[in-house]
């Protein structure tokens, strides 16, 4: 019997999101051992969780049967601190892609333009046209954003821009000054996103905090995430920080108890775990160059990366992403952006990279 329900008629044509294939379906799937599978597809960290989230998390779930804090007091009262704001600057979400959608939520509708880069996360055109507005598609530079023509692309009907800095899935980082000249040139009817999720693998990053500490810049929001740097992916912990005013707006969208007990106490123990993090940028900064190293040997062409990820193009991407599946390594082609020739390889272990890099190496000799 057909549905009768009458649906969002955006949803005729909006496509399902894709993630990295996890690994128990690719062991289902093949008929390979879980054990012998490395996904490296999903910009997950290969350390894994801080030793002090996991003891927190051990403890919390002593406490599953009640909800958790709606409005997670102690860690958002942590994260302010540690950031330097208000907690009245401060949006929690289940994953940061959680206030991707409070944004559209509370600023697109039919009619509204939101302006973001060629080749930039996903999830910024899906939410936008599932609202009814129009993506406004602006020619990436150097696999970039192209700052400049984003500006001049905005019109009255604007009222959303996106910047992932550093980029998903290319890795490129936008210049500081490039920045500034855009935040001093947008009008104050548009809102700038910018999408920090990979901020903490930068080595002297461009710090915007100082803009919404002082409150001059009310049409800013920093998207940032536990899911990365933190190797919290699981469970799914984000942030906004932005005007209070603004944030007030986006806490009236958030659904309750959208971070779990789980993940507040998970994040509280990871602020202060800093031994874990100094680790994990090592152990990517080593991954980053042996990956660009082994391309420039192999003749391959790359995208230099700022984050934990690199870009590279192989070809027939699709064939080689399915002979290294085949033998147990899991990458992310890249044709739903744009990039069909091309693979997004998360850096792993040393162990995982040489035997990711090892079996790129076997492919593309006997194609």
């Amino acid at each position: 019997m057909p549905l009768s329900c009458e649906l969002n008629p955006a949803l005729a044509t909006l496509p399902v999101y894709q993630p990295g294939r996890p690994i128990e379906e690719v062991a289902r799937e093949l008929g390979l051992p879980a054990r012998g599978i490395i996904k490296m597809a999903s910009n997950e960290n290969p350390l894994g969780p801080s030793k002090a989230a996991l003891a927190a998390i051990k403890t919390a779930a002593r406490n599953l049967h009640l909800y958790p804090d709606g409005n997670a007091f102690y860690f958002k009262q942590k994260l302010a601190a540690k950031l330097a704001v208000e907690q009245s600057n401060i949006i929690l979400g289940n994953g940061s892609n959680d206030i991707l959608e409070f944004l559209a939520h509370a600023l697109v509708r039919p009619g509204v333009d939101v302006v973001m880069s060629q080749y930039s996360f996903l999830v910024y055109p899906l939410v936008t046209r599932l609202l009814g507005g129009n993506p406004v598609i602006v020619a990436a530079k150097d696999f970039g954003h192209d700052l400049p023509a984003m500006l001049a692309a905005i019109t009255p009907q604007t009222r959303l821009m996106y910047v992932g800095n550093p980029n998903n899935p290319t890795g490129t980082l936008a210049k500081p000054e490039e920045i500034n000249d855009l935040l001093d040139k947008t009008p104050p009817h548009v809102l700038v996103a910018i999408d920090e999720a990979y901020f903490e693998y930068l080595e002297n990053p461009h710090d915007l905090l100082p803009l919404i500490r002082r409150g001059e810049k009310p049409n800013l929001i920093l998207l940032r995430t536990f899911s990365k740097i933190y190797g919290l992916a699981g469970l799914r912990l984000g942030y906004g920080i932005g005007h209070p005013e603004f944030i007030g707006a986006l806490e009236k969208i958030r659904q309750p108890f959208n971070t779990n007990s789980l993940a507040q106490a998970a994040g509280l123990a990871a602020l202060d775990d800093e031994e874990h993090l100094r680790k994990t940028r090592e152990n990517n900064l080593e991954g980053r160059k042996f990956f660009e190293e082994g391309f420039r040997k192999l003749g391959l062409e790359y995208v230099p990366t700022h984050a934990n990820f690199i870009l590279v193009k192989v070809g027939n991407a699709r064939r080689v992403f399915a002979e290294l599946q085949a033998g147990g390594i899991i990458v992310r082609p890249m044709e739903g952006y744009g990039l069909a020739p091309w693979l997004r390889i998360s850096i792993g272990l040393p162990r995982e990279n040489r035997r990711c890099l090892a079996a790129l190496k076997q492919i593309l000799a006997t194609s």
